[in-house]
């Protein structure tokens, strides 16, 4: 509050951030934003750019994305320096790097690389993360059954009622869980990684002036936990956005694959097409929820993509209960774009 009593805008709580960390009178140009409440401006002074996160509390929490930006700094990868940050109101000053994201290189080759070295790094990048014997920081959430399943019931609590016109029953609901259970409980057998969660061509950029495993930037880590080591494989691999050759797939599985010759491949596989099925039932429901809750509608373009995903991860033999429960309760016509209102639950 101001000292008048009155609310303080967010543009005005920039204003008085910038100043305190030498940006006072930049220029400021809005940048593309994301699925969640942030919203990124690209500040400009004296030939200086940085990237601007401003993240409001209570929706979002700028702490995780800090404390993992400056620890897969110091692994040796490219994510953005964090140059300034305010975490009571929500701000972040980022090192600018830059507008080569993954997605506009492979819609325009001529900015980058072709789509397989850029790939070749992306998966560098999870090797050199999964050989780091402290890439975990100390307190990272595991990605257990429970937020494995709460994610997994975005299908049933989200898609399904907007999909089908009713509430999914709670005999339904437990059902579709018990059918997860056993397949999470496999997962946990295996050592953790450093999971980033949302591992693909729009949040990865291609660096040219590094070398290595840091030509290839790193955003979006925030929610990052400690998982299972296929996961952000698949989530780069089944991306809800665009489509991937099936050789270029098999080719960068086989890339991962060879970085770690103690690897038991039947078993990965499987815990990849588990993985995959989980992923791609939760972003069916929270395109779901953009449009509905938060009238964002352009998402929903995606899900057709992403069922075609998830039928294919429902063929592995593992999942032929999940399968089951979906043949039961998701009809087959309505496994499409659900006929949602924007902004209206």
């Amino acid at each position: 509050m101001s000292e008048s009593g009155t609310q303080i805008s967010r543009a005005e709580r920039i204003d008085g951030f910038l100043p305190l960390h030498g940006w006072g009178g930049a220029e400021r140009r809005p940048l593309a934003g994301d699925a969640s409440f942030r919203r990124y401006e690209r500040i400009t002074r004296n030939g200086r750019r940085a990237v601007l996160m401003d993240a409001p509390p209570p929706q979002e929490d700028v702490r995780p994305f800090v404390r993992l930006a400056r620890h897969l700094c110091a692994l040796g990868l490219s994510a953005p320096e964090v140059l300034a940050e305010d975490p009571a109101d929500g701000f972040v000053l980022l090192e600018d790097l830059g507008d080569l994201t993954y997605t506009r290189v492979l819609a325009n080759p001529d900015l980058g690389p072709d789509e397989e070295t850029l790939y070749r790094l992306a998966i560098d990048v999870l090797i050199h993360l999964h050989r780091q014997p402290n890439a975990i920081p100390s307190g990272l959430p595991p990605y257990d059954e429970n937020r494995l399943l709460t994610e997994a019931h975005l299908l049933t609590d989200w898609f399904m009622p907007a999909a089908l016109g009713r509430a999914t029953g709670e005999a339904d609901r437990h059902a579709f869980a018990d059918a997860w259970r056993p397949l999470f409980a496999a997962l946990a057998q295996t050592r953790p990684v450093l999971v980033l969660r949302d591992y693909h061509g729009d949040n990865l950029m291609w660096l040219p002036g590094r070398t290595g495993a840091a030509a290839c930037g790193v955003l979006d880590f925030q929610d990052a936990v400690a998982g299972h080591p296929a996961y952000d494989l698949m989530s780069l691999l089944e991306d809800a956005r665009r489509d991937i050759r099936p050789d270029l797939i098999a080719a960068m599985k086989a890339r991962y694959m060879a970085a770690f010759p103690k690897l038991e491949r039947d078993a990965f596989e499987t815990a990849f097409a588990i993985l995959a099925a989980q992923r791609h039932a939760k972003v069916i429901g929270i395109f779901t929820r953009l449009c509905v809750r938060d009238g964002k509608s352009d998402y929903l373009q995606h899900i057709p993509r992403v069922w075609r995903l998830l039928h294919r991860a429902l063929h592995h033999p593992a999942l032929a209960t999940v399968r089951a429960w979906l043949d039961r309760n998701v009809p087959a016509a309505s496994r499409g774009i659900p006929p949602c209102k924007p902004g209206r639950r």
